[in-house]
């Protein structure tokens, strides 16, 4: 299935993107703004402050601009959290989704260690609603956001969506994988078409700061010291958030199907994928690119000296030494495998980071 194909198989349709002024949601609504005729999207976010809302309003002002400019599709924005159940309700019955794409969420593991509540409020009691509205408004196909995370410390790589998962070394992974079961107990109770997608280290422009290689580019630009957990030993499948924007389009426009178990019993129509680079780095090769495509795009002068500002640190809670992605499912399903490489995308995050922070004065 081509992409252009996808985008024909949205038209006329309305589509719910929560988490839709988030780094994946704001670059999905923009796919889908630039490449679908005749769809309705609406997006709910609820702009909270776990990083700079600055960002979010940038994120949400470019997808506002792109659809005054498309006479053909429309964007249509709702400031709310998940856990507000009059609200998704609202939505559900005023809207009438065709499709649901769930990529609101709180995120980040080791916050989830000092602030659980938040997980709780808007992962769990969130994604619930979500489900309840699709029971009693049905849709065509519900797609949501799981994580890597959900594998744990699992020592067999790369990561197979047939390997159990029931170890969570975190409260933000305990909550995705929860988020599973309840897909697939709806879907089997109440015929939900869901597909839960494990998302492998997402980075790129206007990305997450709380993510490392934003993170680390801001302590750079300060002359602080950046610190590389588990002294350097870690590797992490990057993968580029154009990549994962295509994987969901290609899941999205094809629902799982009805089929019938050994048993002879029916099986719900539900179905999980790893959408991932499939090519782990290890950290210290990703700093090294990091820092070259940071002095070549400008954001750093050209004789900064990274090594007296790097620090190498035991591993921190929550986190695990390696992610590493088996997408043979979604290559088998959809003849796609996420391929840019993490220079490429590095540098198209560098050169975003000029312009958005340096040349702007932003920093």
């Amino acid at each position: 299935m081509s992409i252009s194909d996808c985008n024909r198989s949205f038209e006329g349709k309305t589509i719910l993107v929560t988490g839709s002024a988030g780094f994946i949601g704001s670059n999905l609504v923009k796919r889908l703004l630039n490449g679908t005729d005749k769809v309705r999207i609406v997006g709910l976010d609820n702009m909270n402050d776990y990083y700079d809302v600055s960002l979010k309003d940038y994120r949400n002002r470019e997808l506002t601009g792109i659809a005054a400019e498309r006479k053909s599709a429309s964007y249509r924005f709702v400031k709310g959290g998940l856990e507000d159940k009059a609200l998704i309700e609202d939505l559900f019955e005023s809207c009438h989704f065709d499709i649901v794409v769930n990529l609101a969420a709180q995120a980040g593991v080791r916050y989830s260690i000092t602030n659980p509540d938040a997980y709780i409020h808007s992962n769990i009691i969130g994604f619930y609603n979500i489900l309840e509205a699709c029971r009693h408004h049905p849709v065509e196909h519900l797609v949501y956001a799981s994580s890597s995370s959900v594998y744990g410390g699992n020592k067999k790589v790369p990561f197979s969506t047939e390997d159990k998962v029931d170890n969570p070394v975190s409260l933000y992974a305990a909550t995705k994988k929860s988020n599973e079961l309840l897909a697939h107990a709806y879907s089997k109770l109440y015929d939900i078409p869901s597909t839960g997608l494990r998302f492998f280290t997402v980075y790129g422009p206007a990305g997450r700061p709380d993510m490392a290689y934003f993170g680390f580019t801001n302590k750079l630009i300060r002359g602080d010291t950046i610190e590389i957990f588990n002294y350097g030993n870690c590797q992490r499948d990057f993968t580029y958030v154009d990549d994962i924007v295509e994987g969901i389009i290609r899941v999205m426009a094809k629902a799982p199907g009805k089929k019938t178990g050994e048993d002879g019993l029916p099986l719900p129509p539900y179905k999980v994928y790893n959408i991932g680079n499939s090519n782990p780095e290890n950290l210290l090769d990703f700093v090294q690119i990091l820092s070259e495509e940071l002095v070549r795009a400008r954001v750093l002068p050209e004789d900064y000296d990274f090594e007296a500002h790097k620090k190498l640190v035991p591993m921190q809670p929550g986190d695990v030494p390696v992610t590493y992605a088996d997408v043979s499912d979604l290559e088998t399903d959809f003849g796609y495998k996420p391929k840019t490489d993490l220079r490429t995308g590095l540098r198209k995050f560098a050169e975003w980071y000029y312009d958005f922070y340096v040349k702007d004065k932003r920093v």
